[in-house]
């Protein structure tokens, strides 16, 4: 929202140079260069759009930046959760990236971008992919350690390290 916005003004600021380059009364130009009020209201005008953009750029990343989920940090795992870990470690790592786990593997989905709810992780390990011939068997991990695994990348996924 904030790029339509700022794209925004940029074709106002436009839109209006042209308009004020364009425009001609019975007084002549609205800006003629040979007088010397005109060359002082356009660098006026140029100083204050200079200002303004000055001001609002570092403003609105200010604010972009601020409404951005947070990303990075350090992560408190319960106790199932760094089971979990364990297990995605000894399963998973060799096909799948989830840079929590230091993983890099480009077989099976890049978990980070992803971000897969938790029944979908769970679909997956429990049904396979591709019918469980070949992108990923079903069942790689079974009974409790399903549900560990997927809290695990719910709760890593897409953080950084």
């Amino acid at each position: 929202m904030w790029a339509a916005i700022f794209v925004l003004g940029f074709v106002v600021l436009g839109v209006g140079t042209v308009v004020v380059a364009m425009r001609s009364g019975s007084k002549g130009p609205m800006l003629d260069p040979s007088k010397r009020s005109s060359r002082k209201t356009l660098a006026a005008l140029t100083a204050l759009v200079v200002l303004a953009c000055g001001a609002a750029i570092p403003v609105a990343v200010g604010i972009a930046e601020a409404t951005q989920e947070e990303e990075a940090g350090p992560v408190d795992l319960t106790a199932n959760e760094v089971a979990g870990r364990e297990i995605f470690n000894q399963s998973c790592v060799q096909c799948h990236s989830l840079g929590a786990s230091n993983a890099v593997q480009r077989v099976g989905p890049n978990l980070d971008d992803l971000r897969p709810p938790k029944g979908l992780v769970v679909d997956a390990v429990n049904k396979g992919r591709a019918r469980g011939n070949g992108q990923m068997p079903s069942q790689l991990v079974t009974g409790a350690d399903v549900e560990h695994v997927a809290e695990y990348i719910v709760k890593v996924a897409g953080r950084a390290p």
